[in-house]
């Protein structure tokens, strides 16, 4: 009878022990997860101060007040306006070939032997 007595009280004594530990894992993880919401508060209101910040900074009429001061800029006019046909003609550098990339890929096959076998498809007449 004793032997159950101490066995019993050995197993009363894990189970403390078992939920205390499981007691205590929980608490740090409910800190740890305060903190986290704490971190994510800390960071949404930094993003809304920078979203203020940039609406301010991007505010139309503080815009249009730093062209005015900064830029020397004037009104369009209908006399700056042309016709295509008084363009210039268009230089002879950027006539380009129609197709580079076919131009590149024609290059590269006429360098490569016909011969030439890759691995990745069976050359003819070739068992498997």
């Amino acid at each position: 009878m004793r032997i159950i007595h101490l066995l019993v009280v050995g197993m009363l004594i894990f189970a403390a022990a078992y939920v205390y530990h499981i007691k205590m894992e929980s608490t740090s993880r409910v800190e740890r997860v305060q903190r986290l919401n704490a971190e994510i508060r800390e960071q949404r209101d930094a993003i809304a101060v920078l979203r203020a910040e940039w609406a301010r900074l991007d505010a139309p009429l503080r815009l249009q007040g730093l062209t005015e001061r900064h830029l020397a800029l004037k009104p369009i006019t209908a006399q700056q306006y042309d016709q295509l046909r008084n363009l210039p003609e268009r230089p002879s550098n950027f006539t380009r070939d129609p197709d580079p990339i076919g131009s590149m890929l024609d290059t590269i096959e006429a360098a490569g032997t016909p011969n030439e076998i890759t691995g990745s498809v069976p050359p003819r007449g070739a068992r498997r």
